[in-house]
Formats: structure tokens, C-alpha cells, sequence
């Protein structure tokens, strides 16, 4: 059995772990509303350009198809966008979706899709991909806890631009879906091209005029529906990581409690065990002199 000074010593360097789990899981509390106020006030925006966007595909009059809508014969060439997050402690948030990543590239390549070219978003499903040797064509780390669409233009557009050059057949996009805080769902959805079930069918037919001309106008709208429904994503993860760090973290700091209370009670057993020693010890000499 170890020393008394030992399992103090084990006993106050749990007891430090614990005030840091809780600590981290209070502030993860405090972010994940925030995360959430964030990922409720995009909603709005994504809704009304959707409906703009499935009105304008479902046009009774029109002179031009945006590529987004072209829906490719055979898929080749897919492109797959990866949004994980910065920082680990999060439980298993980011195990799940990059498994399910590795099994999607492995059902892709086993269907003859002959190339997947990744876009990153979040360290860590950048260091996974590169350890698995994925072509990873742009990434972004670092974002911060609040992120702005400035920042994510540009590993999106190295994508877009791909899947509109012809380079690329299907673009899908890999994220965790915020459900609620304790549970999170690890989805892979099809982003381009747009589907009709992403986009749904309007409530009445619509016709357009067009200014300056058609091209201008549905080019510009439908990059803003694909920015919107990444920017949406990016917030669902968010809001998904902090929800994940909290419970992570109180789990750490009630397993911590159980720990110590199982250390301080080998400490009593070995107090215990000290002192009877001890008494012994003394009765022992005692009944020697006295003899």
C-alpha cells in the first residue's frame, strides 16, 4: 500500500484537475449559449434565401441554368468539405464525424469515384486528413469562437470554383448537427448540386425580371445560398462542440470526485493501519520493559 505523503500528494493533484474540468466546463456553458444565440440567428437568413433560391430554380421564365442546379450523369470527382473544430476535450464530437468521413471516402472509392479532393475547416479534421493522405486542396484553423463568412470565403471557393469549372461532379459537406445539449448528430449532406429537397418547391409558381440579366443576378444568389448553408454549418458545429466540451468536462470533474473519494479512503485505511502499527509497537515495548 503507498505512503500516506504519496496519496495526499495524489489526492491534491486530483482535486487541482477537478477545479480546471469545472472551470472549463462553466466557461463551455457560458460559449455554448452564446454558440446557440449565433446558430438561431442565421437561421432566419438561410430560410429566406432558400425560398428565394427554389422560387428562381422553379421559374416559369428563364434564360439561364446556374451550374449549382446541373445535375451530372455519372460522379467521378467529389469534393468534400470538413468542418471540425479547433480544440480537442470535446468527447467523441469529432471521432464521430471524421469516422464517418473515412467511411464515406471508402464507399466513394469502392463505387469508382476516382478522386475526392477535401476542404478543411477546424484543426482537427485538417490533421486527420492529412494523416490519411486525403488531397486536402484548402483549409482554415483558428477561427475563434465567433466566426464571420470573410473569413471561410476563401477554402470555399477553392471548392466552388472546382465544381463549377467542371473539375468536380458532387461537392458534400461534413459537419455536427446541433440537436440539443446532450445530443449531437454527425451528418454528410449533399451540398452541390442543389437538390430539390434542399431547396423545396415554392408554394406558387414565380416569374422573373431580370436586371441587368439573368446570368448577374442567379450567379450572384446562389453563391450566397451555398455561403449561407456552410456558414450555417459551421455555427451548428460550434454550437455542437461547446454543448459537447460542457458535458465532457462536468464528466471529468464527477469522475474526479469519485477518485478522490476513493483515494481518501485508502488514505484513512493506510492512517489506520499506521496507528495500529504504532500501538502495537508500543504495547510491545511496554510489555518487554514491564517484563
Amino acid at each position: 500500500m503507498a505512503g500516506s505523503k504519496e496519496i495526499r500528494s495524489k489526492i491534491k493533484s486530483v482535486q487541482n484537475t477537478r477545479k480546471i474540468t469545472k472551470a472549463m466546463e462553466m466557461v463551455a456553458a457560458s460559449k455554448m449559449r452564446k454558440a446557440q444565440e449565433r446558430m438561431r440567428a442565421a437561421r432566419p437568413y438561410s430560410e429566406k434565401i432558400r425560398r428565394l433560391a427554389a422560387n428562381l430554380s422553379h421559374a416559369l421564365v428563364t434564360d439561364y441554368q446556374h451550374p449549382f442546379l446541373v445535375r451530372k450523369s455519372s460522379v467521378k470527382r467529389v469534393g468534400l468539405i470538413v468542418i471540425t473544430t479547433d480544440k480537442g476535450l470535446c468527447g467523441g464530437l469529432n471521432t464521430n464525424i471524421l469516422r464517418q468521413a473515412m467511411a464515406t471516402m471508402r464507399r466513394w472509392d469502392g463505387s469508382g469515384v476516382s478522386e475526392v479532393q477535401v476542404s478543411c475547416i477546424g484543426n482537427k479534421g485538417l490533421g486527420f486528413m492529412q494523416r490519411l493522405g486525403a488531397k486536402v486542396v484548402s483549409q482554415i484553423t483558428h477561427i475563434g469562437d465567433t466566426p464571420h463568412m470573410d473569413q471561410l470565403i476563401g477554402p470555399i471557393k477553392v471548392i466552388l470554383d472546382a465544381y463549377q469549372a467542371g473539375e468536380l461532379d458532387e461537392v458534400h459537406i461534413a459537419y455536427t448537427r446541433f440537436v440539443n445539449t446532450m445530443s449531437q448528430e454527425s451528418v454528410i449532406e449533399l451540398l452541390l448540386p442543389l437538390s430539390g429537397e434542399r431547396l423545396g418547391t415554392p408554394e406558387s409558381a414565380w416569374d422573373y425580371l431580370y436586371e441587368p440579366d439573368a446570368k448577374t443576378v442567379v450567379d450572384d444568389l446562389m453563391l450566397r445560398y451555398v455561403e449561407a448553408l456552410i456558414y450555417q454549418g459551421v455555427t451548428e458545429n460550434m454550437a455542437s462542440e461547446q454543448s459537447a466540451r460542457m458535458v465532457a468536462m462536468k464528466a471529468a470533474t464527477d469522475n474526479a470526485g469519485s477518485v478522490i473519494k476513493e483515494l481518501q479512503l485508502v488514505y484513512n485505511k493506510a492512517r489506520q493501519a499506521a496507528i495500529t502499527k504504532e500501538i502495537s509497537e508500543i504495547v510491545g515495548g511496554a510489555a518487554a520493559i514491564a517484563g
